[in-house]
């Protein structure tokens, strides 16, 4: 087995989805692997009902997923994180979309042959409001999803 080329790691910001960005750093310092991160964004403009649903549902925390400002922040600091796990090749970037849809089109796009994932999606509101990001990934996957145990 050949080691892996391209890793893509998704991340919402919370705490346990750095942890699987500080696990994929170390696995792609490892293997000398390009690093992509990535953290899906809702336009804050968009005449959307999921936008307008987030918007209702988190209130002062739909700035987490509303946004392109935020999702930049949050890969700025994911890939700090990952360079701190044995990264060096990092490429941080927001992209507009939901996150299931966002990380499996980076994947293709990037032709990556390892997506790295949290166990734990987003926190209970969050989870319910968008989904299963872990599970729907793992499900949809064209390539190996390394599942990182980040909770407790």
């Amino acid at each position: 087995m050949s080691a892996y080329r391209t890793v893509v790691v998704g991340t919402d910001g919370s705490e346990s989805s750095l942890r699987a960005v500080r696990r994929a750093g170390a696995l792609a310092g490892a293997c000398a692997a390009r690093l992509v991160i990535v953290c899906a964004y809702l336009p804050p403009r968009a005449d959307d009902r999921e936008v307008r649903r987030a918007q209702e549902v988190l209130g002062d925390d739909a700035y987490q997923v509303i946004g392109s400002r935020p999702a930049e922040d949050t890969v700025r600091t994911a890939a700090e994180r990952a360079r701190a796990g044995g990264a060096t090749d990092v490429h941080p970037i927001a992209v507009v979309g939901s996150p299931v849809e966002a990380l499996l089109d980076v994947v293709k796009r990037e032709q990556a042959d390892l997506l790295v994932i949290g166990n734990r999606g987003l926190n209970s509101i969050k989870g319910r409001l968008l989904g299963s990001v872990p599970s729907d990934v793992t499900r949809r996957s064209d390539v190996d999803v390394l599942v990182v145990h980040t909770t407790g």
